[in-house]
This record gives C-alpha cells, structure tokens and sequence, in this order.
C-alpha cells in the first residue's frame, strides 16, 4: 500500500521485445526508481519483465490480468516472488483465477489508472500496450513512446503514438520533464505535494472512507475529489484505486469516477 501512495510511472512494450528494447526498460526503470519513482507494470514477457527487473531495488508494482497466484507466465515465477517480498502485486481477480483475454484491457486501466505517467517502449500496430496508451490519455496521464525505426515492426505503434502528440522518450529525464508538467491530475495549489509523500496505514484507511463517502452515482473529476478530501493526490489517487479494486468506486474515462 505504501508504493500506491507514491509517484508512480508505467513501463509498458511488446512481449516479443528485442534485445536493445528490453536492455532500454531495464535501464529507464532503474533510473527512474533511483529518481524516486515508483514502476508498474503487468508482469508480461518482454518489455514488461524487463521494467520490473530494473526497478526491484526501487520499488515496482506488478498488475496482473489473473489471480495473484495465477503466474503467468511460469518462467517469471521467481521474478513475481521477488516483487511479492519487495513490492507490491495486485489483482481485480480471485486469487487462483487463471487469466483470461478479456481480462486484460481491464488489467491495462489499472495500469494507467495508478501511473502519473505510461512510457511504451516498443508496440506493433495492434499492441495491447496501445491500450493502454489510450486508457491513460483519457484519463488525463502523460503519454510518452520510444521512438524506433520504421523498418522493425515493433516500432510502428511507438511511432504512431509519436505522430499523435505522445512525448518522446529517449530517456529518464524526458519522463521527469514530463511530469514536472504534469496536467492531467493536479491538486490545487492550496494542496501541492512532494511526489514522495507518504501517510500511514491507519491515515491511508481513514482517507479511503472520507473519499467513499464523498462519491456519489454521479461521475466527478478526480480534482474535484482532492480538492474534497484536503489531501495530498497521490494519496487520493492510491485511496480511489483501492476502492476500484475494492468494487466500491469506478474509475471512469476522461478522469472522471463515481461510486460503483
């Protein structure tokens, strides 16, 4: 529960990445942790392996599509153990729920729900990386993709994502920038907050039921809540996801939510 509290980045990118590609996860996830950011991602092959690898030291969020003990796939057994005593897995699903297809665009908005930011490291043309792309524009996230040639396949959906307004990434520093212009979900200045702030277990309980009792069947901006609720947004933010994942909020498009 602490790393929801905090600033957090997804790392996102094909399963079937390239060397080069998952060499560039490993190392932004590194740098970013070192920089105080927390990394999520869903613990698929590839890039998203590669993500937690580098940011196990740091901190890093694994959402899985099935089950917390549904591991998939098998040969990140170890890896899911390592993020299980170190950082954080979480799961909509039964605990022993073996995930499903339709399982997984519902696991790309818990992605970009708890990021400030999603970075998409390598994507074909139809990429469920790209979903969640787009999950994080509508909910008000920066967006940004890795740029790569046009002769890899693997590239066309990053550049895409380019050709539509998505930041560049070439490094740590385009995603701190990036976030040091963050827009998308901003408490009010009365309420600014260090991107590190943490509260305790028994603060982050007694938050999570202010903010239930303030959402209604009525869909209201997320700013609107931290403006509400007087408390720092990433802690807010980390209080409506775990309401989400509780069945007693849902997190809407456009950064909207509503009670479930």
């Amino acid at each position: 529960a602490r790393l929801l509290q905090r600033s957090i980045v997804a790392i996102v990118g094909a399963r079937v990445a390239s060397a080069a590609g998952q060499r560039f996860a490993r190392g932004l996830a590194s740098e970013l942790g070192q920089a105080g950011q927390v990394i999520v991602s869903g613990l698929a092959r590839g890039v998203d392996g590669a993500a937690h690898e580098g940011s196990l030291p740091t901190g890093t969020i694994a959402v899985l599509g099935g089950g917390i003990a549904d591991i998939y796939p098998p040969e990140h057994r170890d890896l899911h153990r390592r993020i299980v005593e170190t950082g954080c897995v979480v799961s909509e699903s039964r605990p022993r729920q073996t995930a499903q297809a339709k399982d997984f665009p519902r696991r790309n908005r818990i992605i970009s729900g708890l990021s400030r930011a999603v970075v998409v490291v390598e994507a074909e043309a139809r990429s469920g990386s790209l979903i969640t792309a787009r999950l994080a524009a509508e909910q008000g996230r920066e967006v940004l993709a890795v740029p790569g040639s046009p002769l890899d396949p693997r590239a066309k959906g990053t550049n895409d994502l380019i050709r539509q307004g998505a930041a560049i990434c070439e490094g740590a520093e385009d995603v701190l920038r990036a976030l040091d212009g963050f827009g998308g979900f901003r408490a009010p200045e009365s309420a600014r907050y260090a991107v590190s702030a943490e509260i305790s277990d028994a603060a982050a309980e007694k938050l999570r039921e202010t903010i239930a009792d303030l959402l209604s069947p009525t869909p209201v901006s997320r700013d609107e809540i931290v403006r509400a609720a007087q408390a720092p947004a990433p802690a807010v933010l980390a209080a409506l996801m775990e309401l989400s994942l509780a069945g007693r909020a849902e997190l809407l498009p456009g950064g909207m939510v509503s009670r479930a």
